[in-house]
């Protein structure tokens, strides 16, 4: 079955979002949202949010499920917000608990964070099934970038995260803890090996070099044949050699710090303090 997808695109941090239907039902889905967050004020807003919720009211639509293919370290997820507005169950990948623990010590959090992915609704496995309305999907482990990433496979749509980007931008950086170009070297074969005529949809775009609009839509086909990191031909020898050496050379996200805090407990901020306000740490020298 074929879903409609309509794409959100939020700018100042590149990411797309993505309304998920089956085109027999209201059911629906919500991949990778995103809270506004202004760094230097320390101010969140809802705008690309409240976005996503008016049209999936104005549509009728029914949420039941709001999919993370990941930990964002770029922008801030409002799974919660969207949650409350409209339903929906929060999922991402059983790995998450290896995320957690991994900056759980980074961000120095104490016993009363929780490590066990218990913040989110569902935690989801390898060739895990779900459904919305009477859309079949399934998840693939997509691991590299960091451990709990997922590609989850809608009809003929397969929401890749960062794992790949369009073919004239290539794939996602390996650098952050727990990544590993070898590894997702593997994972990206794991969605190459999709049917060609698959439709591939990226969290991110950048505009690569030469083209002018954004766009997050491309085939299988055209991954394997196009992408200037893994197609046409690329070794794995040569993939995990160029990964490593780009990887070396790139700063970290200007978000990296709120997004994993936030990201790692499903979107919610952490516990308010004795003073009722609510603090985000920034680790010196650990990332």
């Amino acid at each position: 079955m074929r879903p409609d997808v309509t794409a959100f695109f939020d700018e100042p941090t590149n990411t797309v979002s993505y309304v998920v239907k089956d085109p027999t039902s209201d059911a629906c889905a919500i991949v990778d949202s995103v809270l506004d967050f202004d760094n230097a004020a320390g101010r969140t807003s809802t705008e690309s949010a409240d976005e996503i919720i008016a049209w999936v009211k104005a549509k009728g639509l029914r949420v039941e499920w709001l999919l993370e293919s990941h930990v964002h370290a770029d922008h801030l997820s409002a799974a919660p917000y969207i949650q409350k507005a409209v339903g929906g169950k929060i999922g991402i990948g059983e790995n998450i608990r290896v995320v957690q623990d991994t900056f759980g010590k980074i961000f120095n959090e104490g016993t009363e964070f929780e490590r066990d992915g218990s913040q989110f609704d569902r935690l989801f496995k390898e060739q895990d099934r779900f459904a919305i309305g009477a859309l079949e999907g399934f998840v693939l482990h997509t691991p590299g970038h960091t451990p709990a990433c997922l590609t989850y496979v809608i009809g003929d749509a397969a929401f890749v995260g960062d794992t790949l980007f369009q073919p004239d931008f290539g794939t996602a950086r390996c650098d952050f803890p727990g990544g590993s170009a070898e590894t997702l070297w593997h994972s990206v074969q794991k969605i190459l090996s999709l049917p060609d005529e698959t439709r591939i949809f990226t969290c991110h775009d950048y505009k690569a070099p030469g083209r002018d609009e954004y766009a997050w839509e491309s085939t299988v086909g055209e991954q394997k044949a196009k992408n200037v990191h893994v197609g046409a031909g690329a070794t794995e020898a040569d993939f995990i050699r160029m990964r490593t050496e780009r990887d070396a050379t790139l700063g970290m996200p200007k978000l990296i710090i709120p997004s994993i805090q936030v990201n790692m407990r499903a979107g919610r901020m952490p516990p308010a303090e004795d003073d009722g306000g609510v603090y985000l740490k920034i680790p010196i020298n650990k990332l």
